[in-house]
């Protein structure tokens, strides 16, 4: 990519994207299409694909929860065309490591619902929390303590009692609980993680 080119990209993304200066918005676009050339010889389809972009998620960010990792690339993949451009891998980014808590409440009920619907039904609670819970016990008995969770979680969670989860719900049982933020699996890097953010010399 020629420095105009890129100049320009930077500019463009740095309106919507307040949480990287601007020297950090060139280097993830530059880290990005080290990471697309790396894993895609035919660059006129630009963009991560989702087993290029799980990867980063677990070499990077340490995730291995492979339901989570899909769900966070949906989240990322903002035009659903199955890949994440650099506009997508900037502004999720930018999320994912430094957004606010209102900004990382979005972000996990985006994660959670998983039918687009805008809701988190107890059939996509029940899913997760199973997928979470590696156990030793049989599965009946893991099924039967993960229906007894998602009672829990609804009566702790669903204040309008419809039994599903809206986005009001969960920001409000959040709110009161901030532990709740990942409650059905972590989706956002731990604290400890942190992208080394490349940063470059805008001439």
């Amino acid at each position: 990519m020629d420095q105009k080119a890129l100049k320009k990209l930077v500019e463009s993304i740095s309106k919507t994207v307040k949480s990287f200066k601007k020297s950090e918005i060139e280097g993830l676009i530059r880290l990005f299409h080290s990471l697309v050339k790396r894993t895609d010889e035919r660059l006129n389809q630009m963009g991560l694909d989702r087993s290029a972009f799980r990867e980063i998620l677990h070499s990077i960010f340490g995730m291995t929860d492979d339901m989570l990792m899909d769900r966070v690339f949906f989240a990322f993949d903002k035009d659903n065309d199955s890949r994440i451009n650099v506009n997508e891998w900037v502004k999720g980014l930018s999320v994912f490591l430094r957004g606010t808590f209102e900004e990382k409440l979005k972000f996990c009920f985006e994660v959670y619902y998983l039918n687009g619907d805008g809701y988190i039904s107890q059939d996509e609670i029940f899913d997760m929390l199973k997928n979470s819970l590696y156990q030793q016990s049989s599965e009946e008995e893991t099924d039967e303590g993960v229906k007894e969770l998602v009672e829990i979680t609804m009566k702790k969670m669903d204040y309008d009692n419809d039994g599903k989860i809206s986005f009001a719900d969960f920001e409000r049982a959040v709110k009161n609980d901030r532990l709740l933020l990942e409650v059905f699996g972590p989706c956002l890097p731990e604290a400890q993680v942190q992208l080394q953010v490349p940063t470059a010399q805008i001439s």
